[in-house]
């Protein structure tokens, strides 16, 4: 018995080591989902339907050239204020005269384009300083004639079509610039009418819309004298996102879960008794993420870039008729529109007898031009 146990022993020790010396046997990795590659078709462009109107925000910041042929109208973003002591001294583009003087030569290419000077409430330009702003230029007579003579000034000089005003806001005081929430609202309505009067019929007159009428406050209102203004402007490009942040979109187009959608905030405009045919609705060409986190948006062209093992997109929420993306684990990240959203919005908006659709802005699509095309061709049905 002791015989049998040493050799038992022997036997142990010599086959140990070969064991331990043996490459362990591998364990697969379990495959990473990836989301499949989003490719859109290539679709052909409707013709134009006069009388219907696809609006493209082009920044002075932007890089592309654009198509000529994908939009109605041309909104150049921005030219800003020079306000010196909260007297008006004049306004300038932003950036580069260069980028904007090859901008307004695109009429060259299509004789049909309008395109219309964009202001802002913000500052950019290094000669300049945040000080009165709108808020300052409009309090006084002096200031809405001689804002409303130099635009009509400059429109002459560069054969262009009109204004378009994105205050944001009366009676809110964002990136610095200065409120009044006692007039400032009141003080909007009496500068278009004063471009309207300098300006005349011949040049067009719009205004970056909020998704809701005035908002009374304890010093005043805040926002847009929707149904004061209507007498005055051509039309009303509703920004019609960053309407919330996830886990909700910001563009909905009807969804109760967000704090507004397309749906309200174009009837705010209706139940103020704006005509439809005056109704241009807003398209996002970027997700809204949040409005502090970052990264706090993303566009278009980096969506269809993100990590495919990392993120889902092209998810789709019957819903709000718009798509997102989530990530891996199923989290919200944001929503966005894309060609199949698009055409729902464009559709609704034919059938409201709406004007069109506009959108912020030209350079966050792709390479390819997958959601101006989307717009023209849901404007033009």
């Amino acid at each position: 018995m002791k015989n049998k146990r040493w050799l038992l022993a022997v036997l142990l020790a010599f086959l140990l080591p070969l064991s331990c010396d043996e490459d362990p046997i591998p364990v697969p990795e379990p495959e990473k989902e990836i989301d499949p590659e989003i490719v859109e078709p290539d679709v052909p462009l409707n013709a134009r339907v006069e009388g219907r109107q696809a609006t493209a925000y082009v920044t002075y910041y932007g890089s592309a050239t654009p198509d000529p042929t994908l939009m109605t109208h041309i909104n150049y973003a921005f030219a800003e204020l020079y306000v010196r002591d909260n007297v008006y001294q004049g306004f300038k583009v932003q950036g580069k005269v260069e980028r904007f003087e090859l901008i307004a030569s695109l009429k060259k290419q299509n004789p049909n384009l309008k395109i219309c000077l964009s202001f802002t409430h913000g500052v950019s330009n290094s000669d300049n300083k945040q000080d009165g702003g709108f808020s300052a230029m409009s309090a006084s007579p002096e200031g809405r004639v001689a804002f409303a003579e130099d635009c009509l000034a400059f429109l002459k000089k560069y054969n262009l079509d009109g204004i378009d005003l994105d205050w944001e806001f009366p009676g809110l005081s964002w990136s610095g610039a200065a409120k009044d929430e006692a007039h400032d609202v009141d003080n909007y309505v009496l500068l278009v009418k004063q471009l309207r009067e300098t300006l005349g019929k011949d040049y067009l007159i719009s205004y970056a819309g909020y998704c809701s009428d005035k908002v009374s406050t304890t010093g005043g209102w805040r926002y847009v004298d929707i149904a004061g203004m209507d007498p005055y402007v051509d039309f009303v490009n509703i920004m019609t996102y960053d309407l919330d942040e996830a886990p909700h979109h910001h563009s909905a187009l009807s969804d109760s879960r967000a704090y507004k959608d397309c749906e309200r905030a174009v009837n705010a405009y209706l139940q103020a008794g704006v005509a439809p045919g005056k109704l241009v609705l807003g398209i996002p060409f970027y997700g809204r993420h949040s409005w502090s986190q970052s990264p706090t948006a993303i566009t278009y062209r980096k969506i269809l870039a993100l990590d495919r093992t990392a993120y889902r997109r092209n998810q789709w929420d019957a819903l709000a008729s718009c798509p997102y993306v989530e990530t891996m684990r199923g989290v919200f990240f944001c929503g966005y529109d894309n060609p199949k959203s698009i055409g729902i919005k464009g559709e609704w908006v034919r059938k409201k007898g709406m004007l069109g659709l506009m959108y912020w802005e030209y350079d966050q699509d792709d390479d390819k031009s997958t959601l101006r095309k989307a717009v023209w061709n849901a404007v033009m049905q």
